[in-house]
């Protein structure tokens, strides 16, 4: 059958997304004028009208599209919808950052953030694949995209360093997950979803093959959400990229990868849990553990945070090993809390500067109250919220999901979680003692810039706010979790 107006309707989003962003691409190439300052607001507003057009009723249409290559749920609206929203605040800090690099004389190119756009897109469509095919080209897309933006500080030895490693190893992930669907594809006779998890059950077991194809595809996706043992490229990626592209390397992507992990070990394998969900185990405590002891060391902001986004993706992913309704909702609710604070904590790094450029150093933000007290009093927020300090955000996400954990029968993992997260705490607490007890070390002036602040603003407000108003989370996790359970 031809494809028709409803399979259209089911990619709206993306595919104006990728309009825009082509047609962006050929104007600037042809406009030798065209800041990426101004790409940035051009493609911003274009994210929201892509955002709107996904909850506007009339054009939701919830169900298959393109022969089942793709599938829109209420599980999946949510994290296309949380993805773009990350994306588009990466985008707003984007436009006043390299607005004040244009101001200085150091403008980039035009492509970048339309190569965040397209990273999206990719994202989007990792989450509402329905077929492996649709999941490879999906992670594809992404991936490329990511791969120059890691490297996009051409004048910067080390962001060419980060972006090669970058490459090599997702390169090395996405050939795992290649090879474990074509194990699949080899055992099933098909890569749709609903096939395979219709072949899983009429089979009455898992073949020797059937799961080492399943082991493939989770190595891959564990590289795509930075689980420890295929960690290793983060620290240096989260260096070495521009703070605005390790924003959104902290956020958009790690969505949609955790989006697909639920799916894919769900929808096509639900019926193999048995075999997948000792091997989530052991990545989840690992990611716990390694995140929480090697974060210690640290002295570089943004390396800190890349093994602390790794024991949070070990905490995310205890919710798929524990696989109950109420694990997927707390993870949802944690995802969203995450990405606001990760969004935020970034922000404050890109208001600040030292005499060398923008901080990265933990040891420049000592003293900062003496001299900025309301970006000293966001960053605090922000590290009590990561430690899970309440009455903050991260407390309550924190809270939710052992409990979850605690109620489906494994008391260990949430103890080993707990004890993790104290751990955890002591270098976020480190900070805030920087911040607030320490002699500045280093003089830091202010850069204005109105979008900076605005995610400053409103990612510190959610951490600090939430428990005066939690329900608006807590439904959009109950709505999500529903869908897929």
């Amino acid at each position: 059958m031809p494809i028709s107006m409803f399979d259209i309707t089911i990619l709206l989003p993306e595919i104006f997304l990728s309009i825009v962003a082509m047609l962006l691409l050929v104007a600037g190439a042809f406009s030798p004028g065209f800041k990426a300052s101004q790409m940035c607001y051009l493609l911003l507003g274009s994210v929201a009208v892509a955002f709107a057009v996904a909850v506007e009723p009339g054009s939701l249409r919830v169900g298959e599209a393109f022969y089942g290559m793709v599938r829109v749920s209420e599980f999946t609206l949510v994290f296309k919808l949380l993805v773009m929203g990350a994306s588009g605040l990466v985008l707003l800090m984007m436009a006043g950052h390299l607005k004040q690099e244009e101001r200085s004389g150091r403008a980039i190119g035009f492509e970048m953030p339309i190569l965040v756009v397209l990273a999206t897109v990719g994202l989007m469509l990792m989450v509402s694949a329905n077929d492996l095919i649709a999941l490879y080209m999906g992670l594809e897309l992404a991936s490329l995209s990511m791969y120059v933006l890691a490297s996009g500080d051409v004048k910067n030895l080390v962001s060419t360093e980060a972006g090669l490693k970058y490459f090599v190893l997702g390169a090395i992930a996405s050939g795992f997950v290649l090879y474990g669907s074509s194990l699949v594809y080899g055992v099933s006779g098909t890569t749709s979803f609903a096939g395979i998890a219709s072949f899983a059950k009429e089979s009455g077991g898992a073949s020797a093959m059937m799961v080492l194809g399943v082991v493939f595809i989770v190595a891959g996706l564990c590289f795509k959400v930075s689980a420890v043992p295929f960690h290793m490229w983060t620290p240096d990626v989260y260096q070495g990229s521009p703070t605005y592209i390790t924003a959104f390397f902290a956020t958009a992507p790690k969505v949609a990868a955790l989006a697909l992990f639920s799916r894919v070990l769900m929808e096509p394998f639900g019926s193999l849990a048995a075999s997948w969900q000792q091997l989530l185990l052991f990545v989840a405590v690992a990611s716990m553990i390694i995140g929480a002891v090697a974060a210690i060391r640290q002295r570089n902001i943004k390396r800190m945070l890349a093994f602390s986004s790794i024991g949070h993706v070990g905490y995310m992913l205890m919710a798929l090993a524990v696989n109950t309704p109420a694990a997927y909702e707390a993870m949802v609710l944690y995802l969203l809390i995450y990405v606001a604070m990760s969004a935020a904590m970034f922000a404050c790094m890109l208001s600040l500067k030292n005499a060398s450029g923008y901080i990265e150093s933990i040891d420049d933000m000592a003293g900062l109250s003496k001299s900025h007290f309301w970006h000293a009093f966001a960053i605090s927020a922000l590290m009590f919220s990561m430690a899970g300090i309440p009455p903050l955000a991260g407390f309550f996400a924190k809270f939710i999901l052992f409990q979850a954990v605690v109620q489906a029968g494994y008391v260990w993992l949430a103890v080993v979680a707990v004890l993790c997260s104290v751990v955890g705490a002591y270098y976020y607490i480190r900070i805030v003692k920087l911040i607030w007890f320490d002699d500045a070390a280093v003089a830091l002036s202010f850069v204005r810039s109105r979008s900076v602040q605005a995610v400053t603003l409103a990612g510190t407000a959610l951490t600090c706010l939430y428990v005066f108003y939690p329900q608006p989370l807590i439904d959009a996790g109950h709505f999500a979790a529903s869908a897929l359970m």
